[in-house]
């Protein structure tokens, strides 16, 4: 038996059947213990439900092998909390021992059973489904949460086997095990002394030489992209190591140490620990299945791809919401039903009288390529209309752009049904996917690539997903093609992700999102921490 063990059993050898040696005493201790769960317990309707349901007889606090199995796998896990980006303090086992060996008399050992209780139920709520509530953060995080039955958790585990159940409540998902992974690795390094000095120059490139080349050189090598080196001069090694850098970092992969590089190769150790701790939590709002095949979007990176068994089997660059209050994307999940070939757009009203009254209001026949519409859908003349007369409170009309060439849907947009009116589609503004940070949109993500994106949805379906688009492109009529099989849809938000081979790419925080989420973390005690090797 451990020390702790050892200290808990003696706190509680008292607990209900602990005093069989003098029968009405314990008689006595049990109704007191019981009465105090039951008071205890009261303010917890699922706990109160499940003890009600035990007689109020403990499954901590008792002297058999079971009480004792969940006593110490409760510990053993609590003291591994920290692993999971979880405040120490709020599952300190030397504190919780020490209120242990403090309750001596039934009425105590009655309340602490309840305490044990409610800290296995908030860390099952924490590991499994995150600490916080994400629409409390930012209100562009529309995720649904999977919360599960606090009371069924706790039932269940009160039939198992108590140290498997527990390390069964983290997420099973390979990005939740590579982002733990890759948080100990990094939390090794800063106990190492972390990426070392900065670097001070401006810009660094092919040919330049110098302390700061040897900086850069340097936190290079501890991050992983440059084999140790004893140069001084920004050579080929250096200028390839960069490209890599700027690769796993979405930054344009020139080769050169320009201004946003040097930024983001300065940023601390802690603050990427910081990222990664974020993601898992983030990891933990999302624990359920994402689907064998899913399309994934991720707002930092730009992207959006399709995934296939963990794989990326398609990717293609994106343009996502402005960062702008009223643009920026939101986070969901849903599942693509359908896309649209040849789409007419039908302008969001926000548009409509924000941007496109005030023009038709100087000039009737501004944005000429739009439909004015009814409420019965029926055109309707401009000149019929004294745009001046109205305001964006009691404009009566729509607007619709037709299918055509320079649409600005496109030729085919993605549809996954939602409250919030976002989809995937194509667009004739090409010139953006150029930039490095492509955030321009109205909140729908626009794809580089949207004909090879339907192709590869299509093959799922048909043997020549090409003809069978192509032909229907062809037409100029607006189409709509059902998915036999509807894929999930993930709009994401990760300023830390890993692929499949454990590499960990970081992105920047467009929208400051993380920056929230990570100031609500911290607040509630999860802190940075460097563990030694």
């Amino acid at each position: 038996m451990s020390v702790l063990s050892r200290r808990y059993f003696m706190a509680t050898a008292f607990a209900a059947g602990g005093l069989a040696t003098v029968p009405g005493v314990a008689s006595a201790q049990v109704t007191a213990f019981r009465q105090a769960v039951a008071e205890a317990s009261a303010r917890d309707e699922d706990l109160a439900a499940f003890y009600r349901d035990r007689d109020f007889e403990g499954i901590w606090s008792g002297t058999t092998g079971a009480d004792r199995n969940r006593r110490n796998a409760l510990m053993s896990t609590f003291s591994d909390a920290s692993a999971h980006g979880l405040p120490a303090a709020r599952y300190d086992t030397n504190a919780i021992t020490a209120q242990l060996q403090a309750a001596t008399t039934p009425d105590q050992q009655g309340k602490m059973e309840v305490e044990l209780s409610r800290l296995f139920l908030q860390y099952a709520r924490d590991v499994q489904t995150g600490m916080l509530t994400p629409s409390r953060i930012d209100a562009g995080i529309k995720r649904e949460v999977p919360y599960r039955s606090r009371l069924g958790t706790i039932a269940a585990f009160a039939q198992s086997t108590p140290a498997a159940f527990l390390r069964s409540l983290p997420p099973s998902s390979p990005e939740y095990t590579r982002l733990m992974g890759e948080k100990l690795r990094l939390e090794r390094l800063l106990a190492e002394g972390g990426y070392g000095a900065t670097v001070g120059a401006r810009k660094l490139e092919p040919g330049s030489s110098g302390q700061e080349v040897v900086n850069l050189r340097n936190r290079l090598m501890v991050m992983g992209f440059l084999d140790r080196s004893a140069t001084q001069t920004y050579d080929a090694t250096i200028q390839a190591a960069v490209q890599q850098y700027q690769a796993a970092n979405g930054l344009s992969a020139d080769g050169t140490a320009g201004e946003s590089t040097i930024q983001q190769i300065n940023l601390p150790l802690e603050r990427r620990i910081q990222s990664v701790i974020v993601a898992m939590e983030r990891e933990r709002w999302s624990n359920r299945p994402r689907g064998v095949r899913h399309i994934w979007v991720n707002l930092t990176d730009f992207t959006a791809a399709i995934v296939d068994n963990d794989r990326v089997t398609f990717s293609t660059r994106s343009v996502v919401g402005a960062v702008q209050p009223d643009r920026e994307s939101p986070e969901f999940s849903d599942v693509m039903e359908y896309m649209i070939i040849n789409p007419s757009w039908y302008v969001p009203r926000s548009i409509i009288t924000k941007e496109y009254l005030p023009m038709l209001q100087r000039n009737p026949n501004a944005v000429s390529q739009l439909v004015l519409t009814d409420s019965a859908g029926r055109s309707v003349s401009r000149g019929a209309v004294n745009f001046s007369a109205y305001n964006e409170r009691n404009f009566p009309f729509s607007m619709r752009e037709p299918p055509s060439q320079g649409n600005a849907l496109g030729r085919v947009k993605f549809l996954f049904p939602n409250p919030y009116n976002i989809y995937l589609h194509d667009t004739p503004s090409q010139s953006l996917f150029q930039r490095e940070v492509r955030a321009f949109s109205h909140g729908c993500i626009r794809l580089d690539d949207p004909f090879d994106f339907a192709y590869a949805l299509l093959a799922k379906q048909t043997a020549d997903p090409v003809a069978f688009f192509t032909e229907r492109l062809n037409t100029g009529a607006e189409t709509r093609v059902d998915l036999v099989e509807p894929v999930p849809v993930h709009i994401d938000y990760r300023t830390a992700f890993t692929n499949i081979t454990g590499s960990l790419q970081f992105r920047r925080d467009v929208y400051g999102r993380d920056a929230k989420i990570w100031a609500a973390l911290a607040q509630a005690g999860v802190a940075v921490r460097a563990v030694q090797g």
